[in-house]
């Protein structure tokens, strides 16, 4: 069976363990300290994948931001900022997004089957488009990135993404920073959403590590037998 990519997914919730909020406006759940881990964790990795809403909403750049970690990366033969990544299925994305114009490095875009010729017209000259299969299949698309060269992968969200990689049993390592506020808003939206999951009461996951990191901790979980030991 092709390999996939070691794969840690990152995110920050609130205490009800809300993600984002309901009005539109960026919802902070961090802090300097853990933004810089955050870096760190990046500059680690080959490539970041979020989808397809959160370039939307959140319109992010995902590029490495200290220097001396940049400089690091290129010394050893490697693009600045890891390989940007998304997962589409309408293909309804702005080529002059973040995304898309920040950063020297690749961006890829994996679209449903159906889409990628659209894909293809809308994106073409800013991304490279790939067919991920009809719907769009994550283990295809870490069987793919594998092949280009990816062995560590970071998923960073949002909820459908978290959702369909957790669900789906392909991630190694999770980490679940917790911010020290509510959001209370049930339209807004949530770390995962409903699904199958691997882990329940009766197969519980692996708690490797809690940090107190300023104001909020991370909680850190081995989720495979990949996830390396000390």
């Amino acid at each position: 069976m092709p390999d996939r990519p070691y794969t840690i997914l990152s995110c920050g919730m609130s205490i009800d363990g809300y993600i984002d909020s309901a009005t539109g406006e960026r919802l902070l759940l961090s802090n300097a300290a853990d933004f810089d881990r955050v870096d760190a964790v990046r500059a680690s990795c080959d490539a970041i994948l979020v989808g397809a809403a959160t370039i939307r909403q959140d319109n992010p750049r995902l590029l490495i931001r200290a220097q001396d970690r940049r400089d690091e990366r290129v010394a050893r033969g490697l693009p600045p900022s890891p390989i940007k990544v998304t997962v589409t299925c309408s293909a309804k994305l702005d080529a002059t997004a973040n995304f898309f114009t920040t950063g020297n490095t690749e961006k890829l875009v994996y679209c449903e089957s159906a889409t990628v010729a659209e894909a293809r017209d809308r994106l073409g000259s800013v991304a490279t488009v790939v067919d991920g299969g009809q719907p769009a299949d994550l283990r295809r698309v870490g069987e793919d990135l594998h092949a280009r060269g990816v062995q560590r992968l970071m998923v960073e969200g949002g909820e459908r993404v978290h959702t369909q990689y957790l669900a789906a049993d392909l991630v190694d390592e999770l980490h679940l920073v917790v911010a020290p506020f509510f959001v209370g808003d049930s339209q807004a939206r949530r770390f995962v959403g409903d699904g199958r999951f691997p882990w329940s009461p009766d197969r519980r996951a692996t708690l490797a590590e809690v940090r107190h990191i300023d104001d909020v901790v991370l909680l850190r979980y081995a989720l495979s037998p990949r996830f390396p030991t000390e």
